[in-house]
Protein backbone atom coordinates (compact mmCIF):
# COMPACT_ATOMS: atom_id res chain seq x y z
CA UNK A 1 0.00 0.00 0.00
CA UNK A 2 1.33 3.57 -0.62
CA UNK A 3 2.39 5.53 2.44
CA UNK A 4 -0.23 8.02 3.58
CA UNK A 5 0.18 10.98 5.80
CA UNK A 6 -1.18 11.51 9.12
CA UNK A 7 -3.75 13.37 10.12
CA UNK A 8 -1.33 15.59 12.15
CA UNK A 9 1.99 15.39 10.06
CA UNK A 10 4.49 13.29 8.29
CA UNK A 11 7.24 12.92 5.77
CA UNK A 12 7.27 14.63 2.44
CA UNK A 13 8.10 11.24 0.67
CA UNK A 14 3.93 10.45 1.61
CA UNK A 15 2.84 12.79 -0.95
CA UNK A 16 4.27 10.92 -3.78
CA UNK A 17 1.21 8.10 -3.83
CA UNK A 18 -1.72 10.73 -2.74
CA UNK A 19 -1.96 12.72 -5.43
CA UNK A 20 -4.23 10.58 -7.63
CA UNK A 21 -7.44 12.53 -6.30
CA UNK A 22 -6.67 15.88 -7.14
CA UNK A 23 -7.53 16.81 -3.36
CA UNK A 24 -7.61 20.75 -2.03
CA UNK A 25 -4.19 21.64 -1.02
CA UNK A 26 -3.40 24.19 1.45
CA UNK A 27 0.62 26.00 1.13
CA UNK A 28 0.75 26.81 4.72
CA UNK A 29 0.54 25.25 8.46
CA UNK A 30 -0.62 28.70 9.79
CA UNK A 31 -3.92 30.03 11.74
CA UNK A 32 -5.23 30.51 8.05
CA UNK A 33 -4.09 27.59 6.31
CA UNK A 34 -4.99 25.25 8.97
CA UNK A 35 -8.55 26.98 10.04
CA UNK A 36 -9.38 26.75 5.82
CA UNK A 37 -8.24 22.77 6.28
CA UNK A 38 -10.64 22.36 8.86
CA UNK A 39 -13.58 24.31 7.59
CA UNK A 40 -12.95 21.98 4.47
CA UNK A 41 -12.75 18.97 6.34
CA UNK A 42 -16.22 19.64 7.89
CA UNK A 43 -18.17 19.81 4.34
CA UNK A 44 -16.75 16.58 3.51
CA UNK A 45 -13.78 17.64 1.09
CA UNK A 46 -10.08 16.47 1.19
CA UNK A 47 -7.40 19.08 2.40
CA UNK A 48 -3.68 18.40 2.48
CA UNK A 49 -1.62 21.41 4.39
CA UNK A 50 1.49 21.47 2.52
CA UNK A 51 3.65 23.06 5.32
CA UNK A 52 7.88 24.09 4.36
CA UNK A 53 8.95 23.96 8.15
CA UNK A 54 9.06 20.38 9.82
CA UNK A 55 5.70 22.08 12.39
CA UNK A 56 1.96 23.96 11.94
CA UNK A 57 2.46 27.37 13.09
CA UNK A 58 6.37 27.81 12.45
CA UNK A 59 5.90 31.93 12.41
CA UNK A 60 4.71 31.87 15.89
CA UNK A 61 7.36 29.64 17.32
CA UNK A 62 9.54 32.29 15.74
CA UNK A 63 8.27 35.52 17.71
CA UNK A 64 9.77 37.40 20.36
CA UNK A 65 9.02 36.01 23.72
CA UNK A 66 7.14 38.85 24.90
CA UNK A 67 4.05 39.22 22.56
CA UNK A 68 0.84 38.32 22.73
CA UNK A 69 -2.32 38.61 20.86
CA UNK A 70 -3.87 42.00 20.45
CA UNK A 71 -7.36 40.69 20.07
CA UNK A 72 -9.15 39.06 22.33
CA UNK A 73 -9.23 35.33 22.99
CA UNK A 74 -13.16 34.70 22.53
CA UNK A 75 -12.76 36.62 18.81
CA UNK A 76 -9.31 34.59 17.53
CA UNK A 77 -10.43 31.02 17.99
CA UNK A 78 -10.34 29.36 14.35
CA UNK A 79 -13.34 27.34 13.24
CA UNK A 80 -14.39 24.45 14.91
CA UNK A 81 -12.28 24.60 18.35
CA UNK A 82 -12.41 27.38 21.07
CA UNK A 83 -8.97 28.86 22.69
CA UNK A 84 -8.78 27.16 26.55
CA UNK A 85 -10.19 29.56 28.71
CA UNK A 86 -6.95 29.10 31.02
CA UNK A 87 -4.71 30.60 27.68
CA UNK A 88 -6.23 34.19 29.23
CA UNK A 89 -8.18 37.43 27.74
CA UNK A 90 -4.83 37.83 26.10
CA UNK A 91 -2.99 34.69 24.60
CA UNK A 92 0.36 34.32 24.74
CA UNK A 93 2.86 32.96 21.82
CA UNK A 94 3.43 29.94 23.35
CA UNK A 95 -0.35 28.96 23.73
CA UNK A 96 -1.24 30.03 20.39
CA UNK A 97 1.33 27.40 19.05
CA UNK A 98 -0.59 25.00 21.53
CA UNK A 99 -3.89 25.90 20.19
CA UNK A 100 -2.48 25.52 16.56
CA UNK A 101 -1.07 22.05 17.47
CA UNK A 102 -4.49 21.16 19.37
CA UNK A 103 -6.34 22.44 16.44
CA UNK A 104 -4.73 20.30 14.02
CA UNK A 105 -5.17 17.22 16.15
CA UNK A 106 -8.60 18.02 16.76
CA UNK A 107 -9.99 18.07 13.16
CA UNK A 108 -7.78 15.13 12.44
CA UNK A 109 -6.05 17.55 9.49
CA UNK A 110 -3.70 16.00 6.78
CA UNK A 111 -0.72 18.79 6.94
CA UNK A 112 2.51 17.13 5.28
CA UNK A 113 5.51 18.96 6.48
CA UNK A 114 9.27 19.78 5.03
CA UNK A 115 7.37 20.60 1.64
CA UNK A 116 7.83 24.19 -0.08
CA UNK A 117 5.88 24.84 -3.02
CA UNK A 118 7.58 26.97 -5.64
CA UNK A 119 4.83 27.43 -8.68
CA UNK A 120 1.86 27.46 -8.85
CA UNK A 121 0.43 26.66 -12.20
CA UNK A 122 -2.83 25.47 -14.40
CA UNK A 123 -2.88 22.28 -15.00
CA UNK A 124 -1.54 21.57 -18.45
CA UNK A 125 -4.26 19.46 -19.58
CA UNK A 126 -7.17 22.38 -19.61
CA UNK A 127 -9.16 20.61 -16.48
CA UNK A 128 -9.41 23.86 -14.51
CA UNK A 129 -7.51 21.92 -12.20
CA UNK A 130 -3.85 23.20 -10.35
CA UNK A 131 -0.35 22.04 -10.42
CA UNK A 132 2.00 22.52 -7.79
CA UNK A 133 5.66 22.39 -8.38
CA UNK A 134 7.32 21.29 -4.80
CA UNK A 135 10.79 20.61 -3.28
CA UNK A 136 12.30 17.20 -4.29
CA UNK A 137 10.53 17.46 -8.10
CA UNK A 138 7.29 16.58 -6.94
CA UNK A 139 4.79 17.90 -8.81
CA UNK A 140 1.36 17.53 -7.58
CA UNK A 141 -2.48 18.14 -8.98
CA UNK A 142 -5.23 19.62 -7.05
CA UNK A 143 -8.55 20.97 -7.63
CA UNK A 144 -8.45 24.02 -5.85
CA UNK A 145 -4.96 25.35 -4.37
CA UNK A 146 -5.36 28.06 -1.30
CA UNK A 147 -2.45 29.99 -0.49
CA UNK A 148 -2.28 31.02 2.94
CA UNK A 149 1.95 31.53 3.22
CA UNK A 150 1.32 34.73 6.09
CA UNK A 151 1.20 38.71 5.81
CA UNK A 152 4.52 38.27 7.52
CA UNK A 153 6.44 36.22 5.21
CA UNK A 154 9.91 37.32 4.39
CA UNK A 155 11.32 40.08 6.54
CA UNK A 156 12.74 43.67 4.79
CA UNK A 157 15.75 45.88 6.01
CA UNK A 158 15.58 48.90 3.79
CA UNK A 159 18.52 49.28 1.52
CA UNK A 160 19.42 52.42 3.47
CA UNK A 161 22.88 54.27 1.79
CA UNK A 162 25.72 52.67 4.37
CA UNK A 163 24.22 49.79 5.46
CA UNK A 164 26.52 47.78 4.53
CA UNK A 165 29.17 49.50 6.39
CA UNK A 166 27.46 49.96 9.84
CA UNK A 167 30.05 48.08 12.45
CA UNK A 168 27.63 48.02 15.06
CA UNK A 169 24.72 45.06 15.54
CA UNK A 170 22.11 45.46 12.58
CA UNK A 171 18.87 42.71 12.90
CA UNK A 172 15.48 42.65 11.73
CA UNK A 173 12.84 42.08 14.69
CA UNK A 174 12.10 38.86 13.10
CA UNK A 175 15.25 37.81 14.73
CA UNK A 176 14.43 39.79 18.27
CA UNK A 177 13.72 37.37 21.32
CA UNK A 178 13.82 38.85 24.49
CA UNK A 179 15.65 41.63 25.59
CA UNK A 180 18.31 39.99 28.03
CA UNK A 181 21.55 40.66 25.23
CA UNK A 182 20.83 44.27 24.99
CA UNK A 183 20.72 44.92 29.10
CA UNK A 184 23.30 47.92 29.63
CA UNK A 185 23.19 48.79 25.71
CA UNK A 186 22.00 51.68 23.37
CA UNK A 187 19.48 50.06 21.33
CA UNK A 188 17.91 51.87 18.03
CA UNK A 189 14.18 50.59 17.13
CA UNK A 190 13.55 51.54 14.22
CA UNK A 191 9.93 51.73 12.80
CA UNK A 192 6.96 52.19 15.02
CA UNK A 193 4.40 49.94 14.27
CA UNK A 194 2.63 47.19 16.68
CA UNK A 195 6.38 45.15 16.93
CA UNK A 196 8.57 47.93 16.97
CA UNK A 197 6.56 49.74 19.63
CA UNK A 198 6.46 46.31 21.70
CA UNK A 199 10.06 45.39 21.43
CA UNK A 200 10.99 49.27 22.18
CA UNK A 201 8.92 48.69 25.54
CA UNK A 202 10.42 45.33 26.19
CA UNK A 203 13.90 46.57 25.97
CA UNK A 204 13.29 49.50 28.11
CA UNK A 205 11.74 47.35 30.70
CA UNK A 206 14.71 44.52 30.35
CA UNK A 207 17.48 46.77 31.38
CA UNK A 208 18.69 48.39 27.50
CA UNK A 209 20.89 51.56 28.96
CA UNK A 210 19.03 53.98 26.49
CA UNK A 211 16.43 53.04 24.11
CA UNK A 212 15.19 55.12 20.95
CA UNK A 213 12.35 54.58 18.54
CA UNK A 214 12.92 56.17 14.27
CA UNK A 215 9.51 57.09 13.71
CA UNK A 216 9.10 57.81 9.58
CA UNK A 217 5.12 58.35 10.22
CA UNK A 218 3.96 59.22 13.50
CA UNK A 219 1.35 56.50 14.46
CA UNK A 220 -2.32 56.29 15.86
CA UNK A 221 -2.12 54.71 19.70
CA UNK A 222 -5.08 53.14 20.98
CA UNK A 223 -5.34 51.15 24.22
CA UNK A 224 -5.53 47.45 23.94
CA UNK A 225 -8.52 48.06 26.21
CA UNK A 226 -10.45 51.03 28.01
CA UNK A 227 -12.52 49.88 31.09
CA UNK A 228 -12.38 46.46 30.13
CA UNK A 229 -13.52 47.49 26.36
CA UNK A 230 -11.27 46.33 24.05
CA UNK A 231 -10.03 48.12 21.18
CA UNK A 232 -11.00 44.56 18.68
CA UNK A 233 -14.78 45.17 19.89
CA UNK A 234 -14.13 48.93 18.22
CA UNK A 235 -13.07 47.97 15.13
CA UNK A 236 -15.42 45.07 14.26
CA UNK A 237 -18.05 47.57 15.26
CA UNK A 238 -17.02 50.40 12.83
CA UNK A 239 -15.89 48.61 10.01
CA UNK A 240 -19.12 49.24 7.83
CA UNK A 241 -18.99 52.82 8.91
CA UNK A 242 -17.93 55.57 6.86
CA UNK A 243 -14.52 56.61 6.79
CA UNK A 244 -15.07 60.61 7.67
CA UNK A 245 -17.69 59.54 10.36
CA UNK A 246 -14.80 57.07 12.16
CA UNK A 247 -12.12 59.40 11.41
CA UNK A 248 -14.33 62.06 13.95
CA UNK A 249 -14.84 59.56 16.08
CA UNK A 250 -11.09 58.00 16.66
CA UNK A 251 -9.87 61.69 17.17
CA UNK A 252 -12.94 62.43 20.45
CA UNK A 253 -11.34 59.31 21.94
CA UNK A 254 -7.97 59.17 21.66
CA UNK A 255 -7.77 62.65 23.08
CA UNK A 256 -9.40 60.90 25.98
CA UNK A 257 -8.10 57.69 26.37
CA UNK A 258 -4.10 58.51 25.30
CA UNK A 259 -1.99 61.42 26.31
CA UNK A 260 -0.39 64.14 24.41
CA UNK A 261 2.74 63.11 23.70
CA UNK A 262 4.00 65.89 21.54
CA UNK A 263 7.01 67.30 24.41
CA UNK A 264 8.30 63.59 24.07
CA UNK A 265 8.57 63.92 20.31
CA UNK A 266 5.53 61.91 19.35
CA UNK A 267 3.01 64.66 18.15
CA UNK A 268 -1.14 63.28 17.28
CA UNK A 269 -1.10 62.53 13.93
CA UNK A 270 -2.62 65.08 11.43
CA UNK A 271 -4.42 62.37 9.06
CA UNK A 272 -7.67 60.17 11.03
CA UNK A 273 -7.23 56.78 11.99
CA UNK A 274 -9.91 54.66 9.79
CA UNK A 275 -8.29 57.02 7.25
CA UNK A 276 -4.87 55.52 7.77
CA UNK A 277 -6.34 52.01 8.14
CA UNK A 278 -8.17 52.26 4.86
CA UNK A 279 -4.51 52.57 3.39
CA UNK A 280 -2.96 49.74 5.44
CA UNK A 281 -1.57 50.73 8.31
CA UNK A 282 -2.88 49.44 11.87
CA UNK A 283 -3.17 51.49 14.94
CA UNK A 284 -0.45 50.94 17.36
CA UNK A 285 -2.07 48.82 20.29
CA UNK A 286 -0.38 50.24 23.51
CA UNK A 287 0.92 47.15 25.78
CA UNK A 288 3.58 49.59 27.75
CA UNK A 289 4.65 51.95 24.83
CA UNK A 290 3.12 55.41 25.84
CA UNK A 291 4.36 55.01 29.42
CA UNK A 292 7.87 54.10 28.27
CA UNK A 293 7.67 57.51 26.37
CA UNK A 294 5.86 59.67 28.88
CA UNK A 295 8.73 58.85 31.47
CA UNK A 296 11.78 59.36 29.23
CA UNK A 297 12.61 55.29 28.74
CA UNK A 298 11.53 55.33 25.24
CA UNK A 299 13.11 58.24 23.04
CA UNK A 300 11.35 58.70 19.64
CA UNK A 301 13.54 60.27 16.74
CA UNK A 302 13.57 61.53 13.17
CA UNK A 303 13.69 58.38 10.59
CA UNK A 304 16.88 56.96 9.47
CA UNK A 305 18.24 58.29 6.66
CA UNK A 306 21.57 56.75 6.14
CA UNK A 307 24.64 54.80 7.71
CA UNK A 308 28.68 55.44 8.17
CA UNK A 309 30.17 52.92 9.91
CA UNK A 310 29.42 53.09 13.40
CA UNK A 311 26.95 56.02 13.02
CA UNK A 312 23.08 56.13 12.37
CA UNK A 313 22.15 59.24 10.40
CA UNK A 314 18.86 60.76 10.57
CA UNK A 315 16.30 62.43 8.10
CA UNK A 316 16.71 65.28 10.28
CA UNK A 317 21.02 64.92 10.46
CA UNK A 318 21.12 63.81 13.82
CA UNK A 319 24.04 61.33 14.52
CA UNK A 320 23.60 58.59 17.16
CA UNK A 321 26.21 55.68 17.45
CA UNK A 322 23.93 52.82 19.05
CA UNK A 323 25.31 49.04 19.56
CA UNK A 324 22.70 47.98 18.22
CA UNK A 325 19.95 48.40 15.88
CA UNK A 326 16.78 46.63 15.47
CA UNK A 327 14.65 47.34 12.14
CA UNK A 328 10.98 47.09 12.71
CA UNK A 329 10.61 47.47 9.29
CA UNK A 330 8.03 44.84 7.46
CA UNK A 331 7.90 41.50 6.14
CA UNK A 332 7.19 41.30 1.98
CA UNK A 333 4.90 38.70 1.16
CA UNK A 334 6.80 37.37 -1.16
CA UNK A 335 4.38 36.14 -3.50
CA UNK A 336 5.64 36.89 -7.21
CA UNK A 337 8.04 33.57 -7.50
CA UNK A 338 4.88 31.44 -6.64
CA UNK A 339 2.54 32.92 -8.67
CA UNK A 340 3.65 36.12 -10.15
CA UNK A 341 3.31 34.79 -13.42
CA UNK A 342 -0.70 34.39 -12.84
CA UNK A 343 -1.77 37.70 -13.09
CA UNK A 344 -3.56 37.65 -9.35
CA UNK A 345 -0.93 40.05 -7.60
CA UNK A 346 -1.57 44.37 -7.62
CA UNK A 347 0.82 46.37 -7.62
CA UNK A 348 1.77 46.23 -4.17
CA UNK A 349 2.54 42.00 -4.57
CA UNK A 350 -0.71 41.55 -3.20
CA UNK A 351 -3.41 39.29 -4.08
CA UNK A 352 -6.26 41.36 -5.89
CA UNK A 353 -9.25 38.67 -4.16
CA UNK A 354 -9.03 37.71 -1.25
CA UNK A 355 -11.02 34.98 0.83
CA UNK A 356 -14.10 33.19 -1.12
CA UNK A 357 -13.40 35.76 -4.23
CA UNK A 358 -11.10 33.79 -6.26
CA UNK A 359 -9.10 36.21 -8.89
CA UNK A 360 -10.50 36.94 -11.94
CA UNK A 361 -9.26 34.22 -14.64
CA UNK A 362 -8.19 31.93 -12.29
CA UNK A 363 -11.05 30.05 -10.70
CA UNK A 364 -10.33 27.60 -8.17
CA UNK A 365 -7.17 29.50 -7.09
CA UNK A 366 -7.68 31.60 -3.00
CA UNK A 367 -6.24 33.68 -0.91
CA UNK A 368 -6.59 34.13 2.78
CA UNK A 369 -4.41 36.13 5.61
CA UNK A 370 -2.93 38.81 3.63
CA UNK A 371 -5.18 41.65 4.90
CA UNK A 372 -4.28 42.93 8.15
CA UNK A 373 -7.78 44.50 9.45
CA UNK A 374 -8.80 47.05 11.90
CA UNK A 375 -11.09 44.17 12.81
CA UNK A 376 -8.19 41.41 14.14
CA UNK A 377 -6.54 39.11 11.43
CA UNK A 378 -7.14 35.84 12.97
CA UNK A 379 -11.02 36.72 13.03
CA UNK A 380 -10.60 37.27 9.30
CA UNK A 381 -8.72 34.21 8.75
CA UNK A 382 -11.66 32.31 10.63
CA UNK A 383 -14.50 33.73 8.50
CA UNK A 384 -12.24 33.64 5.63
CA UNK A 385 -11.86 29.98 5.81
CA UNK A 386 -15.56 29.35 6.29
CA UNK A 387 -16.30 31.43 2.82
CA UNK A 388 -13.47 29.54 0.72
CA UNK A 389 -14.77 25.67 2.27
CA UNK A 390 -18.53 27.12 1.05
CA UNK A 391 -16.87 28.02 -2.58
CA UNK A 392 -14.86 25.03 -3.19
CA UNK A 393 -17.46 22.52 -1.67
CA UNK A 394 -20.37 24.01 -3.99
CA UNK A 395 -17.85 23.35 -6.92
CA UNK A 396 -17.06 20.10 -5.60
CA UNK A 397 -20.80 19.34 -6.00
Amino acid sequence: MPNSPSPTGSHAAALTDRTDDRPVYVIGGGPGGLAVAASLRARGVRAVVLEKSDRVGASWRGHYDRLHLHTTRRWSALPGLRIPRGFGRWVGRDDVVRYLEKYTEHHGLEVVTGVEVTRIDRAPDGSGDWQLTATGGRVLRGRAVVVATGFNHTPRIPDWPGRDTYTGELLHAAAYRAPAPYAGRDVLVVGIGNTGAEIAADLAEGGASRVRIAVRTVPHIVRRSTAGWPAQATGILVRRLPVRLVDRAGAVMCRIAVPDLAAQGLPRPDTGLYSRVRQGAIPVQDVGLIDAVRTGAVTPVATVASFDKDTVVLADGTRLTPDAVIAATGYDRALEPLLGHLDVLDGRGRPVAHGGRSPKGAPGLYFTGFTNPISGMLREMALDAERIAKKVARASR
